[in-house]
């Protein structure tokens, strides 16, 4: 695996890249926990085959460029097949300025990529398929997707109250309280939760609550792999039984299992 940061103009609508590849071996399935941002595969060989949407009411299916809303439940992913490709970290305001969509309308669901941008898809797959490194291949994403972003204004359609409240939650870690959050904007608790579930496709409480996981996540897969007991407490949990159980919840495997078929990262 290589990861990668995007560049300055397009980091507010993606995460984080990531180049991956994967030898053919015994079947199995691949839990896809919950995160903060939705998930974008573009397969350079092999397909992804989805067994069960985190939305039990969405379809399974299989695809070689597929987009994943945000969700509070996992995914299942088949495993197996010799896969090499590129994941993206797709941030809530970069499905509307990436796709043309609210997040909101992706949430708990997988959907072809091509079904969102058409032919754009197919051109975007040829590009970044074209040879060369893993770096290389990140910097054609980046005049991809500043070319898409360049299409049209990100934050049309946002209420800007809704992009407060993300980046209040955010930059709490997913700690800060939903009444407090709800008393800085101005609204009610149903009516902030609302207007951002509808926006991102998770209720603030959720949001909150997949943000502070992700965080601590990242923080299992580093280079160090801190203990359970001290990503806890610097990510705001009560204590490690409560990351234990956001475990179970929201990847349905323990901390051991779900490290155990990640390596760390550099």
């Amino acid at each position: 695996m290589c990861w990668g940061r995007p560049a300055p103009a397009v980091a507010p609508y993606v995460g984080a890249y990531t180049g991956y590849r994967m030898e053919a071996g015994p079947p199995g399935v691949h839990q896809g926990v919950p995160g903060a941002h939705l998930t974008v595969v573009l397969c350079l060989d092999g397909e992804v085959e989805v067994l069960a949407n985190p939305d039990p009411t969405r379809p399974p299916g299989t695809f070689a460029a597929m987009v994943g809303g945000l969700h509070d439940g996992p995914a299942r992913i088949a495993l197996g097949a010799p896969q090499t490709g590129l994941q993206l970290r797709l941030t809530w305001r970069g499905a509307r300025a990436l796709l043309g969509v609210p997040a909101g309308e992706l949430a708990g669901d997988t959907v072809d990529l091509s079904a969102l941008l058409g032919r754009r898809a197919g051109r975007l797959m040829e590009y970044v398929a074209e040879p060369g490194t893993w770096p290389e291949r990140f910097a054609r994403l980046d005049d991809a997707l500043a070319a898409l972003a360049a299409r049209g204004r990100a934050d049309r359609g946002v209420r800007p109250e809704v992009g407060y409240a993300w980046d209040r939650l955010e930059d709490s870690g997913g700690t800060l309280r939903i009444a407090e959050l709800a008393a800085e904007v101005g609204w009610s608790r149903r009516h902030l939760a609302d207007l951002f579930r509808r926006e991102t496709g998770l209720a603030p409480k959720a949001a909150a609550r997949v943000m502070r996981f992700e965080r601590a996540c990242d923080r299992l897969r580093s280079r160090t792999r801190p203990p359970l007991a001290a990503v806890a407490a610097d990510c705001g949990y009560v204590d490690q039984a409560h990351l234990s159980r956001d475990f179970r919840d929201l990847a349905g495997l323990t901390a051991t299992q779900w490290l155990a078929e990640r390596p760390a990262e550099a």
